[in-house]
């Protein structure tokens, strides 16, 4: 008897996406998110940071203003699980103003225990 290659070929790829992890990958470089306008205003941050306090997980990351003028941003926090998957309900976005030559710290805590990885969006 012979075996058609194209049956095996699907065979093959069935067996290849069946013993994937079912996880969507946040990768570490898209931890930090800024708008182009946050750039042009001479904005710069950290990555986001995790760690635990007192039981609960945290974010924090610190905003640099390099211009000789306040400059009000908004930011939020997007908490994804071990899976990769966005963490609901959503933080709402929040505002910080950052005094000229100076830093802020902004930081945010998870609402579900689970909270694996953290993404922070920057815009003005």
């Amino acid at each position: 008897m012979k075996i058609n290659p194209r049956l095996m070929l699907l065979a093959v790829i069935l067996l290849a996406g069946c013993s994937s992890r079912p996880a969507i990958p946040v990768n570490d470089g898209q931890t930090l998110v800024m708008e182009a306008s946050v750039l042009a205003a001479g904005i710069s941050a950290e990555k986001p940071e995790i760690s635990t306090d007192n039981g609960a997980t945290v974010t924090r990351s610190q905003l640099y203003n390099e211009q000789s003028k306040p400059v009000i941003i908004s930011y939020r926090f997007y908490w994804y699980d071990a899976k990769g998957l966005e963490i609901h309900p959503l933080e709402q976005p929040r505002t910080v103003t950052l005094p000229a030559k100076s830093s802020v710290s902004v930081s945010s805590i998870a609402s579900y225990p689970d909270a694996r990885k953290v993404r922070l969006y920057l815009s003005l």
